[in-house]
């Protein structure tokens, strides 16, 4: 079912509401900003933390959690209320993304996870949220401009050419079918294309340009399988944003609320460990050599062999006639799993044996940068 909810001209500033324009744009960011509330958040004791409730968002944030070891216990799977044992007088609520982006603003959230697409569609730059952690590494997409690849738009390939086309005009403009009321007319505006209406749709949006409903579609894009499918093409210049999951706070709620600050910090520190091991994997070797000094040099001469900070080099004691000697050096780096084989053939070459691997789970820096960036974004 197709609803038109809006009819915006992007135009130059002009008063007349008959000409539908600019003053029209405007009225939607005016209409759409969320509400927030203003002083401190709610008095409650309890840290809410918000994660998307259905689809394959859902089910990739909880296996992240878990792979952190922060698992999701919910008694009841009809309840949007769970917890997390390892995080004391945390709640999770479960809720549609946009959703958990409302509720931070008007404070019945502290914390929440979603794609960056409804954190900027329906956060709408407001100074209250906060991006803790820009790259969780799922639900990668891209919110993107997709035209015909028939009729007039067939040898149109770049968002300049199709601002270009005499087509558009007051009377007729570009109609874009999109459910980013927010992001699309500001991208719109952004890159000088004056005359586009925007309307809104329940279903698959790739249908509108061949039901005449639209002439283009303002949508998120993962393969583009279906776009191709349904006789669509994406455009240089259309890509609106990168999309990924993130981890978003309340600014008020992590100076204001007791507790918010060190939970986030302890799941930034676990989502920072786990993400950065990865694809990585601990090698260890036996060496022979006259010091431990002289092994590490031979590694260190091997470009894929410096670790994260260079190779742990320790004696593999034996005795011999009854003596205690050091023959060998156990060698233990740290190889991203792109490397490994080429890793262990430079290892063989220099004289490394009995090589054993290891997935890494996690890797703990002395202090994760993002959360001496969180401090300074607020001040503290």
């Amino acid at each position: 079912m197709w609803t038109t909810t809006m009819n915006v001209t992007v135009h130059v500033p002009v008063v007349s509401v008959k000409s539908r324009s600019w003053c029209c744009y405007a009225s939607l960011y005016v209409a759409e900003q969320p509400q927030v509330l203003n002083g401190n958040p709610p008095d409650r004791k309890e840290i809410r933390l918000g994660l998307p409730s259905k689809g394959r968002m859902s089910a990739d944030t909880l296996e992240l959690l878990k792979n952190c070891q922060l698992s999701v216990k919910q008694v009841n799977p009809r309840q949007y209320v769970a917890e997390i044992p390892q995080l004391s007088n945390l709640e999770v609520w479960f809720q549609r993304p946009k959703d958990i982006v409302r509720k931070l603003l008007s404070g019945d959230l502290d914390l929440g996870i979603v794609g960056l697409d409804t954190f900027t569609e329906y956060g709408q730059s407001n100074e209250d949220l906060i991006i803790v952690h820009e790259a969780l590494e799922y639900g990668d997409c891209r919110l993107s401009l997709a035209i015909p690849q028939y009729g007039i738009f067939e040898n149109v390939n770049s968002l300049e050419e199709l601002a270009n086309m005499s087509q558009w005009t007051e009377e007729k403009p570009l109609r874009v079918a999109t459910g980013f009321t927010y992001l699309g007319p500001k991208f719109m505006k952004e890159n000088g294309l004056k005359h586009v209406t925007f309307s809104t749709a329940d279903g698959a949006l790739e249908a509108a340009p061949a039901m005449g409903i639209a002439d283009a579609i303002l949508d998120l894009v993962s393969s583009g399988t279906t776009l191709r499918e349904n006789n669509l093409k994406e455009i240089k210049g259309g890509v609106v944003l990168e999309s990924q999951a993130v981890l978003i706070a309340s600014r008020k709620s992590m100076i204001q609320r007791k507790g918010v600050l060190e939970t986030t910090h302890e799941m930034l520190e676990r989502l920072e460990a786990h993400l950065r091991a990865i694809g990585q994997f601990t090698v260890t070797a036996n060496m022979r050599g006259s010091s431990a000094e002289e092994v590490a040099e031979r590694i260190l001469s091997q470009p894929s062999l410096s670790g994260l900070q260079g190779p742990t080099v320790s004696p593999v004691f034996c005795k011999r006639d009854g003596k205690v000697t050091a023959d060998y050096y156990a060698i233990v780096i740290c190889v991203p799993k792109k490397a490994l084989y080429k890793s262990i053939q430079q290892l063989r070459a220099i004289g490394g044996s009995g090589v054993l691997i290891s997935p890494l789970t996690y890797i703990f820096d002395e202090e994760t940068p993002r959360w001496r960036q969180l401090l300074s974004e607020l001040g503290l």
